[in-house]
């Protein structure tokens, strides 16, 4: 077969490969973290009025900014553009953690009708945060988790407990997400020691870091989601892998954000690959982190094969997720290396989503037009934040 590097799917082999003539048949990647809401950020996001020089900088000036403007029509226009982009690189399952704190009641349904009309998987959770508004905040973006869990239907998508950061949050708020999570059987997805602010909190606050407070707090349960670990020491990934949570790394976003490389995530195998809002294209992902691995060779305890292992890792986070097998999440590549062919067909559940390279449920110039023309608009109130 050919180069197969990023075929594996829960067993770590390929489903089926073509021979050098015919198509790569491959498992559906996996965004194992990502931020739906920012897909609009291509089309024309306002630089803020001086450079931000820290993590927290860029957060206050450019994202926290962002998540305020969204209202109905841009979020709508933004969930269409990221799944359809995602469908069109083979993506076929999304991991999202929301931020709307103007649009916290419903905002997981427009999340998840655009998710469930073009046929992707998404498991969606608000983050709730105590940033703007404090408790109160909190405690709607936890009633929003809690009242999606509870009422969606929809076959494809699956809800859980989020939180933005302990960061941005209380002990009282994380004591509430754990309650949460036991009170309906859930998990909860949050971003932990992405940058070293968020150990700086955590050691006021008389913990060692963030993963403990969180631990100590009851907001980890088994299956939980987190996100980033750049500054974490292996033996607090070693923990976090023995209570059954997953680590997901976001090279491009990390690179971006200047947080740094995190060393220490091969000391587990439950470590999936996300791209924290960049374009859901775990292709170029894959090759990113492949980079930024040989440049920390001191960090990876297998070497490519360690890197690799993310994708793999991902379809076993989205199949516990869903309670099953996803091998009729499949993708077909066109003849050539499987790292740049061109997607031709996706299938989620069966169903084919994207036949020849395009959309079933969609057209995507229709779709970049009016995520365009919804940018514009939301643009205007961001500048006026």
């Amino acid at each position: 077969t050919r180069d197969l590097a990023m075929s594996g799917g829960p067993g770590s082999a390929p489903r089926s490969a073509g021979d050098d003539t015919g198509p790569t048949r491959l498992p559906g990647f996996v965004n194992a973290h990502t931020h739906i809401y920012s897909a609009l950020a291509p089309y024309g996001m306002p630089a803020p009025a001086s450079p931000p020089e820290t993590f927290t900088e860029i957060l206050r000036q450019v994202w926290w900014r962002l998540d305020r403007a969204l209202d109905e029509a841009s979020l709508a226009a933004s969930a269409r553009l990221y799944a359809a982009e995602a469908l069109l690189a083979g993506t076929t399952t999304l991991i999202d953690h929301h931020e709307s704190p103007n649009l916290i009641e419903g905002s997981l349904d427009i999340l998840a009708d655009a998710c469930e009309a073009l046929g992707i998987r998404a498991v969606l959770c608000y983050g709730a945060t105590e940033r703007n508004g404090g408790r109160d905040e909190a405690e709607q973006g936890l009633a929003e988790c809690r009242r999606f869990a509870l009422t969606n239907r929809r076959a494809l998508v699956r809800g859980i407990v989020g939180l933005h950061a302990s960061f941005t949050v209380s002990n009282e708020t994380l004591d509430e997400a754990g309650t949460l999570c036991r009170e309906i059987g859930s998990v909860v997805h949050v971003h932990v020691a992405e940058d070293v602010a968020d150990l700086g909190h955590a050691r006021e606050r008389l913990y060692r870091g963030p993963l403990e407070r969180l631990r100590e707090r009851g907001a980890v349960p088994a299956g939980s989601i987190l996100a980033h670990g750049v500054h974490l020491e292996q033996a607090q990934v070693r923990a976090a892998a023995a209570q059954g949570a997953w680590l997901v790394q976001n090279p491009r976003s990390n690179h971006g954000n200047r947080v740094g490389y995190p060393r220490a995530l091969w000391a587990s195998d439950r470590v999936a690959l996300g791209t924290d809002g960049y374009p859901s294209d775990m292709r170029a992902e894959l090759a990113f982190l492949m980079g930024a691995a040989a440049s920390h060779p001191e960090s990876e305890h297998a070497g490519g094969e360690a890197v690799r292992a993310r994708l793999v890792a991902g379809c076993r986070l989205a199949a516990e997720r869903f309670g099953a097998d996803l091998a009729e999440d499949v993708i077909e590549l066109e003849p050539g290396p499987a790292a740049s062919a061109r997607v031709t067909r996706v299938t989620v559940d069966g169903r084919a989503v994207v036949e020849d390279g395009a959309l079933v449920q969609g057209d995507i110039g229709e779709i970049r037009a009016h995520a365009r023309e919804a940018a514009g608009r939301m643009w205007r109130r961001m500048e006026a934040l």
